[in-house]
């Protein structure tokens, strides 16, 4: 029987494939569970929602540090070994979420997912091309990053119904159970060994970020994300105090949104196939003219709910691009950075998730909450500006050889 490069037969590189997009859902909803929850968690345990929105920017922050961390300090390691203590560390997270008696150990127990989520993601990618060849990989990579859309469905819409009737240590239970039957699979049918297990030092790897155009892609990326989230991590209330939609309209409304950015992922993949990275131009600035559309809609509905899922539509555009520049830039330069290369998507991502929430909650507790589509505007213009600055600099340095 034909085997993969792993030496796994395609029946079981099929089946790991599979495993790691339900991987990618388990992230998923252990990261977004808060948003939908988000109004019920303050009144229960009466902080504001500023302050309850640091579950979200405190998730964000641990892991866009201890992502590129933990990858330099696991190089020397097998990969299987690494990625069974990570998904270890990822149940716990979940457990202690699940039954946290209040704010601040639920905040402790974000950080300890924050932390581990990225660096548990970037390990899991590197399996892949060994799993389907390096031709077929970006369709599996963009599998497991649209596994994410699927997790917004759920863990925001179910997890706002759940709150809002029997309690939102009810959406946690669930989470916490699908990262127990995710890890265990993924911990007895993975390969034990592969291509990338040869050991590389911190120092090899660093040398990846002395190129400037990975420094621009990420840059690229935080405001991207950071112009989305300025808005997004406020969407729930959004909806109830600028819309006026109630809670079973609100869950049906994150339905649908959940949806498109399903279809936005997928759309990630065939941009990055047909355009590269320098589609991105285009994407941004139409996030750009969405997020000013929903300041100067105002409360008009139904113009401001169509606006708000054409955000959907376009909000993840940007993610298989960047991870192909990354991975690129890695497999042409500095071929031991690999695994680092494919983290700084997910690190990049929750920095701008970090900083897009944190300059929503100023606008929420300043201006007032409408305003945060016209800042998040302002954001997507500097990001599409930063996507020709990696395009001339990606060119120079290929110039160099």
């Amino acid at each position: 029987m034909e085997e993969t490069v792993t030496g796994v037969t395609p029946g079981r590189a099929r089946l790991c494939v599979a495993l790691l997009v339900l991987m990618g859902f388990a992230l998923g909803c252990s990261e977004f569970i808060v948003i939908g929850i988000e109004s019920n968690l303050a009144e229960e345990m009466g902080v504001s929602l500023a302050t309850a929105g640091q579950l979200i920017s405190l998730f964000a922050l641990p892991y866009a540090v201890m992502t590129p961390v933990l990858a330099l300090a696991t190089g020397r390691f097998r990969r299987y070994s690494v990625m069974l203590v990570y998904l270890v560390l990822f149940c716990v997270g979940n457990a202690v979420s699940a039954f946290a008696p209040g704010f601040g150990v639920l905040l402790a127990a974000r950080v300890l997912l924050g932390s581990v989520s990225g660096a548990l993601l970037a390990v899991g990618v590197t399996f892949i091309p060994e799993l389907v060849g390096a031709k077929r990989s970006s369709g599996a990579i963009t599998l497991v990053y649209a596994s994410y859309s699927v997790a917004l469905i759920v863990a925001t819409s179910l997890g706002k119904i759940l709150a809002s009737t029997v309690g939102w240590h009810v959406a946690m239970y669930g989470a916490f159970a699908l990262s127990l039957v995710a890890s265990v699979l993924l911990a007895v049918f993975m390969p034990r060994s592969g291509k990338t297990d040869e050991p590389a030092t911190a120092r090899e790897q660093a040398r990846l970020f002395g190129e400037p155009s990975i420094i621009a892609g990420m840059l690229v990326f935080v405001f991207g994300i950071g112009s989305v989230y300025t808005f997004y991590g406020y969407v729930t209330p959004y909806m109830e105090q600028v819309l006026g939609m109630d809670a079973v309209a609100v869950s049906g409304a994150l339905v649908v949104y959940g949806a498109i950015t399903f279809g936005s992922n997928l759309l990630s993949g065939w941009v990055d196939m047909r355009f590269g990275i320098k589609a991105l131009v285009a994407d941004f600035l139409a996030q750009a003219a969405i997020l000013a559309g929903l300041y100067v809609a105002g409360s008009s509905m139904p113009g401001a709910l169509v606006l708000v899922m054409l955000l959907g539509l376009v909000m993840y555009v940007a993610s298989i691009p960047s991870v192909s520049h990354f991975m690129d830039v890695a497999r042409r330069r500095y071929p031991k950075a690999l695994t680092l290369a494919s983290s700084l998507e997910p690190l990049s991502f929750n920095v701008g998730i970090a900083f897009g929430t944190f300059v929503g909650g100023v606008v929420v507790s300043g201006p007032g909450i409408r305003a945060v589509g016209l800042v998040g505007a302002v954001l997507a213009v500097v990001a599409a500006t930063l996507v020709g600055v990696t395009l001339a600099l990606t060119k120079r340095e290929e110039s160099r050889g």
